[in-house]
């Protein structure tokens, strides 16, 4: 019996991890997308010449970061992948969102201060992870550019 719930407690744990983080990614997915309508407006590229028509605009840095933790489904799914190689799909939208969600602040910051153009916009990436257990971590992302008024 015991030997049962000790086997029973951890896949009760993984399956409410898969639950629970479904449930939370798809909920920020859809707001992600309700905030990035509100942006549509704002023109955003990488290019790094500003094209002449804006060379007399006042250019500013602008900002954003975003942490986004993973669960513990994400650790376990990456441990098997990890054991047998090849692309950690259950990482894949925790970049996903953290990209978006650093973007998105990016442009919060850009309209708050007039701008209509972020240019040369750049990321930055990491992944953290807990230091005592090395269970959980997430996905850290900066997103930077020059806005344009």
């Amino acid at each position: 019996m015991e030997a049962l719930l000790q086997l029973l407690i951890p896949l009760f744990l993984v399956l409410m991890g898969l639950i629970v983080g479904k449930g939370i990614e798809l909920h920020h997915f859809r707001r992600l997308a309700e905030r990035e309508k509100e942006y549509r407006d704002i023109l955003v590229t990488n290019l790094k010449t500003i094209p002449p028509q804006l060379e007399n605009t006042q250019p500013f840095l602008v900002m954003g970061a975003a942490v986004i933790a993973t669960d513990y489904f994400k650790v376990f799914a990456a441990g098997i992948r990890g054991f047998f190689g090849g692309e950690m799909k259950s990482y894949v939208t925790l970049m996903e969102r953290a990209r978006r969600e650093a973007v998105l602040r990016m442009l919060e910051q850009a309209r708050a201060q007039g701008a209509k153009v972020v240019w040369n916009v750049r990321y930055e990436t990491t992944m953290t992870e807990s230091r005592q257990e090395k269970k959980t971590g997430g996905a850290a992302i900066l997103a930077y550019g020059t806005a344009l008024k």
